[in-house]
């Protein structure tokens, strides 16, 4: 098993399949991002290899990420894969849903378990300026294809970005009313390229939960407001639904943190918001054994972090969020 010095079980592994997206979100990536050389990134039969060694030091749950993983050509045959490989309980995948209307099928027949979509308002016009490139309805249309496939339950991602959309989280959460998901509000996270305007920009989970409240009456906690993941879930009275909030910024949940991340270039990468990495991949190509291999995560994993360090003013400066996968 992989533990680190904290005593923290690492079972939780999130894959950034690609750093190249179909959309461009302001508080992501520029406009004219420059992404990797494909040589650069993971291969399958690399990544798979990774998925091995790691689910022999007991990470038995797979989040796909991006960039936007439904890019990556083959990406069906690749969930398909991981899903056979021995020990991998469950796999996951975060998209903003524009490819989904054709592919959420294929993906829940190879072995997918459910999407996080990233919906961050709920006005066309909106949607267009927080991504520049993306289309509403495809997003949209691709919710209601997951659902369809039985990726359930279906979760919806919101990052709340102060004059862009922090008023359409009372829409947000209304649609928790009548469909069976979870709507969940994010803080925005300081990295490069766009930090300045992510720290400017921040909406805290309680503002946003004030805002709700306030349009429809105190929030019921679920199982007592504790932590799920990574969120703190409520549920609107009488919601088919639920509601979380994730606040990364104002209320860190290091403490509980079970997560590791490979990036799309083949780094371990210990903390979302710590600049610490080890290079997996360059040892592979190089011809080191899986045992070589396997130390290398260990001896990673064991120095991850406590926490960030955004309270003392340190913000990742290395990459971008596209290039890290979320």
């Amino acid at each position: 098993m992989a533990y680190d010095r904290f005593g923290r079980r690492l079972h939780y592994l999130r894959i950034s399949l690609t750093d190249r997206c179909n959309l461009r979100c302001v508080y992501c990536m520029p406009e004219d991002m420059t992404f990797m050389p494909s040589a650069t990134a993971m291969q399958d039969d690399e990544i798979l290899r990774l998925v091995r060694l790691f689910a022999q030091l007991g990470v038995d749950k797979i989040r796909l990420t991006g960039g936007e993983p439904t890019v990556r050509a083959g990406v069906v045959e690749l969930v398909r894969a991981i899903h056979e490989t021995p020990g991998i309980r469950e796999i996951t995948m975060t998209t903003n849903g524009i490819l989904l209307s054709r592919m959420a099928r294929p993906l829940a027949e190879a072995g997918l378990k459910r999407v996080n979509v990233s919906l961050d308002t709920l006005h066309a016009g909106k949607f267009r300026r927080l991504t520049r490139w993306g289309d509403l309805e495809d997003v949209l249309d691709g919710i209601q294809a997951a659902e369809e496939a039985g990726l359930q339950p279906v979760k919806l991602n919101a990052v709340v970005v102060r004059g862009y959309n922090e008023t359409d989280v009372v829409d947000l959460a209304r649609l928790t009313l009548n469909h069976p998901w979870q709507v969940r509000f994010i803080e925005m996270m300081p990295f490069a390229g766009a930090t300045d305007f992510q720290q400017l920009m921040l909406v805290t989970a309680d503002m946003m939960r004030a805002r709700i409240e306030e349009a429809f009456g105190p929030l019921e906690p679920v199982d007592g407001g504790r932590l799920d993941g990574e969120a703190r879930l409520f549920r609107l009275p009488g919601a088919q639904g639920q509601i979380g909030f994730i606040a990364s910024v104002s209320q860190p949940f290091c403490a509980a943190c079970t997560r590791l991340r490979l990036t799309a270039d083949g780094h371990l990468r210990l903390c979302l918001l710590r600049e610490d990495e080890a290079d997996l991949l360059t040892p592979l190509r190089e011809g080191a054994s899986d045992e070589e291999l396997r130390r290398l995560i260990v001896k990673a994993v064991w120095r991850k972090p406590w926490g960030h360090g955004l309270a003392q003013g340190e913000a990742p400066q290395d990459r971008t969020m596209s290039q890290i996968g979320g």
